[in-house]
């Protein structure tokens, strides 16, 4: 199933709007501005909580924490230093790896494990600055089927690899 996601120009905060395939609103990714750390959450229309994103502070690599309920879920990862090619590790709780390869800072990246791919994120098909799909393998039985959870990862990506995107 494929989503798309376009950020609020003129809220504070990071703000975006998840639309579904047939372009209705699916989730909103509310970002908490002046906290002390980089907070998101991801809130279905009626404007429930599903996932809680959080940066965590003082840790070697840059880490963010999906959270249920006040569990961790999972958790996305810089890994440390690789020249040959971009690569977050997302760990989940209940047991798992999926690799996050890609372009990150062009929003062309994929999100795989052992069983295959995940979802694609592109920003190929769109001018607009702020806005990329997430296709989402929604046929899997597993956590990556989950499109929350899916979108909750691709708002880490972003979160994550955006300090980078400052430097150019």
């Amino acid at each position: 199933m494929k989503f798309l996601v376009r950020e609020r120009v003129f809220d504070i905060g990071d703000d975006y709007w998840v639309e579904d395939q047939n372009g209705d609103r699916a989730f909103l990714v509310d970002g908490k501005a002046l906290r002390i750390r980089q907070t998101f959450e991801l809130k279905d229309m009626d404007g429930n909580e599903i996932f809680r994103i959080r940066k965590r502070l003082l840790s070697v690599r840059d880490t963010m924490r999906i959270e249920r309920d006040g569990k961790t879920v999972a958790t996305v990862r810089k890994r440390l230093f690789n020249p040959i090619r971009n690569k977050l590790i997302v760990d989940l709780a209940e047991g798992g790896e999926w690799e996050v390869t890609g372009d990150f800072l062009d929003k062309e990246y994929v999100i795989g494990d052992g069983d295959g791919p995940i979802a694609h994120i592109s920003r190929k098909w769109f001018r607009v600055r702020d806005t990329y799909a997430v296709d989402v393998n929604t046929h899997r039985k597993d956590a990556g089927g989950d499109p929350a959870l899916v979108l909750s990862v691709a708002v880490c990506v972003d979160a994550l690899t955006d300090d980078e995107e400052g430097g150019d």
